[in-house]
């Protein structure tokens, strides 16, 4: 997965994420969004890191 289809992707889980809580501001998801990413940032293996991210912001979410 390139750089571009990674940002595109994290942009995809935004939506899904603001969606799914509406009563959550939307700059709060994305900032959540982009700490999480973070984290994994310095991982080689860039495939599952939308995936990660987005369960991990629902687990924050959650709580």
């Amino acid at each position: 997965m390139g750089v571009m289809e990674e940002m595109r992707a994290l942009g995809h889980v935004v939506d899904r994420l603001a969606e799914k809580y509406p009563d959550v501001p939307r700059h709060h998801i994305e900032g959540i969004v982009e700490q999480e990413h973070r984290l994994l940032d310095a991982g080689r293996v860039r495939d599952y890191v939308p995936i990660l991210v987005e369960h991990a912001v629902r687990d924050r979410l959650r709580q």
